[in-house]
Order: C-alpha cells, then structure tokens, then sequence
C-alpha cells in the first residue's frame, strides 16, 4: 500500500499512526488497571519508533559523516535521554510534533516553490521543423536559426523566431505573469514558452534552443538559490556556532550543579535535555529562507525573475533609480506620429500627405533601420514593383535612391545641412525626417555626388510612444520609497524633456552615446548615500546593468547581454513591476527579521526557565515546533502577498 503513496502522504501515514498509538498508550497509561505497564511502554516505543526513525538515522548518518550538531543530533539526544529517564509520553510528543513540524515545512516549501517550479512546464518537450521532405519531429536543441517550425493550436512554442506565415493569439502567462493573450501575426517576434491558443503558426527561428527565452528563464531559476541574503547568511553562521555552544551548554547544565550540590542528577539531566529540546534552531534555520523564497516566488508569480535572495533584500535599500529610454519606459517600437510637406511660395503645399509619405517609403524600401520600417508600415502599400535604382545610405545621415529619374533624399538635419539646405523644422518633440529633391540623376557629376542645393520637400515625424503604465510606475515608485529618478538618453535635449515632464522624472541626461551613459551613471551613484539601481534593455545597457547595485533588465524586448548582465528580469517590460518588486523586497525583509526576532526571544525565555526547573518537556516542545510552525506560517503569507500584488497591478 505505501508503495503507491508519494513521500509527504507517506509521512503523514506515519504520523497518523504514531498519533493513534501515542493516544491510545496515553489512555493506558492512566488506566493501569486495563493494560500492563510493559504493554504500555510497548506502545509508547511503537510510536517512538514510528515517527523518530527518521531523525535518529539521520544523527547517526550525518555523525557518520562529520557533521554532528544539527537538529536531528539535539531531537536523538534529547528524546533518548528522555527514554531513559522512563518519561515515554514526552520523549513519543517531542518526536511526534517535530514529524509534525517537519512535514508543514515541507507543505510550505512546496507551496511557495509552487510559482517558480510552474516555470519549469514552460521547456517544450519537441519542436516540429519543416523540410523539403516534409514535416519532422525534433528536439529542440537540434533546431538551428533560420530553420522554419510549424506550431499548431494547443502546442507551445519552442524556440524565439518570426511569424513568416499566420496567425493567433498566445498565452504567455507562463513568461509574464499576465493572463490576456497576445494578437500574433506574420512579421511579429514571438518568444519561446508561449502557447498557441488559435491558428497554425510559421516560425523562423532566429536562436538555439540555449539562447531561447525559456532557456534564460530555466536558467535563472535553477541559479536563483545560489546568492543568499545578509540575513540568511547571517543564520546560516549564527547556527554553525549556535548548536554546538547549546550542547556543551546542556553537557555542563546536566554535570557542574549535580557536582556542586552533591546530588539531583536526574532533575539537572532532565533540564539539559530540556535545554536541548529549546534551543534546536529549526525555526530560524527553515523559516528565514523559507521566507526569501517565498518573495522570489511571490516575484514570479506577476512575472518578474530575481536571480537570487541578495538581490530581493538590496532592492529594499534602493532609493535611486536610473531609466534608459528607449525600450524602457518608451515602447521601442517607432510609429509615424505627423507628416508636413513643405510650402511653396504661394503657400500652397508642394504634394501631399499621402505622397510625402509614399516618397519617403520608396526611399527607405531597402533599410532595416527601425525608423525606415515604421515609415514603411505607415505607408501600407506594395512597393515591389517600384521604380526605385542606385539606392545608396548615407552613414548616419539618411539614405538616398533614384526615383523615376530624379534624385531624392530621406534623412537628418545634417543630411539637409550637406544638400544646402537651412529653412526646415528643428525644434519638434520627435524625430524628423527630412525629405529632398536634388533633380535629376543625370545632373550629378558622378555617383557619389551630392548637389549644393536641393529643393526641400517636407518632413516625417517619427516618434516613440511612452508605455502606457509607464507615468503610474514613477508614481508609484515614489510612493514606495524611491526619492530620486533620472533617465539617460541619446535623443536630443527637446525629446527627453517631453518624456521626463510627462512621467514626472526628477532628472534627465541626453545626448549620450553608450560610453557617455556608463560615465553618467557613474557620477550619479558616487553621488547617491543608498543603493542605486538601473533599468534597461539594449546591449548597449549591459555594462552599467553590471555596474549598478541593482540591474533590471527588460525580459520580453529586452537583447540577451542585458537580461544575462541584469540582477532582476521583467518578463513582460512593464516598469509599474518595479515598485511591486520594491514592495515584495521590502516585505520580505520584514517578515525574515520578525522571524528571527520572535524565535530567539521565545527560545532564551523558555531557555531561561527550563534551566531554572519551571519549564517542561511541553513547554519545551513549543519553543521549538511550535514556535517553527508559527515563523513559518508567518513566512508563508508571502504566497497571498504575490496574489494580492498581482491584482493589484
């Protein structure tokens, strides 16, 4: 029958057991008259032997081993002696509320280890890859970029790539914490670990199964354990030195005063196995990191990844935040926000809106640059069987291309400045590009030459949209603690004002190229008294992502050297996270320093009686599983804190 029973139900199996002998010899015991005294004791031992099998294999074991001063070494100790000094009921209680203490430890961690190992079912088990012979079953791993995979309604996706045929929507709570859908369609990147909900999806793959976003996320998860808080190291030390000090404690508690006065060793015995019961460290050695993991599960759960409790517990202390722009609190997507063309002299415009717009789209129908795409997406039309030759781009200008026999140019201020060009806009809150007609082809003295005058034509403004929580999150922050926000830029100085004004950022520095940003940066943590942290998203970010107290990286847009640079990963690149993570920090932080506040002060009160005789075997069994039970449910309410920030956002 046990064999079928998973290992807690096993052990809430013998506990049930030990607990029935355990009552039913408690009944004998104080009817004498109905069972013998040996029969009695027979029972006691059963149940003794029942629950305290485990731990007392356990000492012998780890004695075995080296490592004698743990839990399991003082509860052997303890109970034995117990036996010995004929107190069968204590020595069966102790051992069988320990077992109960032992297995609301291991439901607790289960359960809050519950929204991090749920991240676990997000690892595709197979990948369906498109040949010239067909369709083909395949791991991951041997999937290669540029291959095409095929996934069906119902399937999740296995590795990062862009829709080439179809679409759908996906579920991608499992990655951010957010239970809407996502519209896909051909064009779009998706992520791995995202589950197809509608619609057959061709995925070109765009990086190995270990690039992946589910290979990041498993990754970080299976590391997260590894960087330990000041607190937990603190009592991870702290027991180290604790537990032998309270056996020697209890050694010389049970020999110097029978020494001294010359008798009473079964009472003195009796008070430092007492003293042994008190003093285990259960409650702080399991409930201080029960509650870190508690805070990263709670992160988890609204879709946010901390690599390790240090970084959850330096996140209470910061006070300073530092924003990239770009990707950050804005989208990273550029969109056609106006299109002017220019005036003649009779104030009349030159062409219109719409074919402004369809000159710059054939100019720019050969660039990848995300300026040149969102020109493209606005225009809509096909452009394949334009009249477009000798396109040329112009480094870190623009670009220029040969329409119908004229000669047109699309591109920056200083573009215009080369073409003699000194009457267009420059003060607007967006990216400008600027539109020109150089005449004819044939009128250039060779192919390289740029005319000393142009005609100019009209301008295209290009702008980044602010994300839609991003004005609530620097509210928000705040709110919860943070006194100082600054954002760092490479737009020029009109841009990044609209942007600071209108999320209320304390500071902004543009114009920066990526080494100006590190410096930047630089200045403003020598500068700051708390910790500092920054958030970013680019590649360019990694190295001040490095730099900072505390790195938080963009997880969905985000390029993979910041997110493996970052300390703390957004899932779904939504800032309004960062004042929760704050909130969940600062929680838990709380409860861990409440934990062992509660716990040392129950233990030395107890200590103290127990060691001058008013303190029994019950009272003892208190201090030490009851107190536990009591840290970690304590613990535990970081579980329904995660669920209460997650509706909260």
């Amino acid at each position: 029958m046990l064999k079928n029973l998973s290992k807690q139900q096993k052990d809430i199996f013998k506990i049930a057991a030990a607990a029935v002998i355990f009552v039913i010899a408690m009944v004998l015991h104080h009817l004498p008259d109905i069972a013998p005294a040996p029969a009695v004791i027979l029972l006691f031992l059963a149940a003794y032997i029942i629950v305290g099998y485990g731990p007392v294999s356990k000492a012998v074991v780890n004695i075995s081993h080296g490592k004698v001063f743990d839990e399991n070494f003082l509860m052997t100790v303890a109970t034995i002696g117990a036996l010995v000094l004929r107190q069968w009921d204590e020595a069966v209680a102790v051992m069988l509320f320990y077992a109960i203490g032992e297995a609301f430890e291991h439901y607790a961690v289960n359960k809050s280890r519950g929204s991090i190992s749920d991240l676990m079912d997000i690892c595709p088990d197979f990948a369906n890859r498109i040949t010239e012979d067909g369709e083909e079953t395949v791991d991951p791993y041997d999937i290669m970029p540029g291959d095409i995979i095929i996934v069906r309604p119902g399937e999740r996706i296995p590795l990062d790539g862009v829709i080439t045929e179809g679409a759908g929507s996906l579920d991608s709570s499992a990655l951010t914490g957010e239970s809407i859908p996502i519209d896909v369609a051909e064009g779009m990147a998706v992520s791995s670990g995202c589950i197809d909900l509608n619609g057959v999806l061709k995925i070109r793959v765009t990086s190995e199964f270990d690039d992946s976003t589910v290979a990041r996320i498993l990754d970080l998860v299976e590391n997260s354990g590894s960087k330990k808080a000041r607190v937990e190291k603190f009592i991870t030390k702290f027991a180290r030195y604790y537990t032998p000090a309270v056996v020697f404690s209890a050694l010389a508690l049970a020999v110097i005063p029978p020494l001294i006065l010359h008798g009473g060793w079964s009472d003195w015995i009796y008070r430092a196995l007492l003293f042994l019961i008190i003093s285990c460290p259960c409650a702080l050695v399991i409930s201080v990191p029960l509650a870190f993991f508690g805070g990263v599960g709670a992160a988890s759960r609204i879709g946010v990844l901390v690599k390790g409790s240090d970084y959850l517990e330096a996140m209470a202390d910061v006070d300073t935040i530092v924003f990239d722009k770009t990707g950050t609190l804005t989208t990273g997507i550029f969109k056609v926000a106006g299109i002017t063309p220019a005036l003649a002299e009779d104030g009349s415009s030159l062409m219109t809106e719409d074919q402004l717009l369809g000159l710059a789209a054939h100019i720019e129908m050969y660039s990848n640059h995300p300026i040149a795409r969102s020109i493209k997406e606005a225009y809509a039309n096909d452009l394949s069987d334009s009249n477009v030759s000798d396109v040329t781009e112009i480094s870190g200008k623009g670009m220029r291309a040969v329409i119908e026999g004229s000669v047109y140019y699309a591109g920056n201020a200083g573009l215009m400045h080369d073409l003699g060009i000194d009457d267009y806009p420059q003060d607007e809150a967006a990216t400008l590009v600027h539109i020109a007609c150089a005449g004819s082809a044939d009128s250039l003295s060779g192919a390289e030459a740029e005319p000393e005058h142009a005609l100019y034509l009209g301008h295209i403004a290009i702008s980044d949209a602010i994300k839609p929580n991003a004005q609530k999150a620097i509210s928000l922050m705040k709110q919860s603690g943070i006194d100082r926000t600054v954002m760092l830029t490479g737009d020029r100085e009109i841009i990044a004002d609209k942007v600071a004004s209108e999320l209320g950022i304390d500071e902004h520095i543009s114009g920066l190229l990526p080494e100006g940003k590190v410096e930047a940066f630089e200045q403003i943590i020598t500068g700051s008294d708390g910790k500092v942290a920054f958030v970013g998203d680019g590649i360019n970010d990694a190295p001040t992502l490095a730099r900072a107290d505390i790195g938080l990286a963009m997880g969905g847009m985000g390029q993979q050297a910041a997110i493996e640079a970052a300390d703390i990963v957004i899932m779904d690149d939504d800032p309004s996270k960062i004042p929760v993570i704050k909130r969940i920090s600062k929680r838990t932080i709380g409860i861990a320093k409440q934990n062992v506040v509660f716990a040392l002060a129950v233990k030395f009160a107890v200590l103290i009686l127990g060691a001058i005789g008013l303190a029994n075997m019950w009272l003892a069994v208190f201090a030490d599983v009851g107190v536990s039970v009591i840290c970690i449910l304590n613990s535990m309410r970081m579980i329904v804190s995660s669920r209460k920030e997650a509706e909260r956002i």
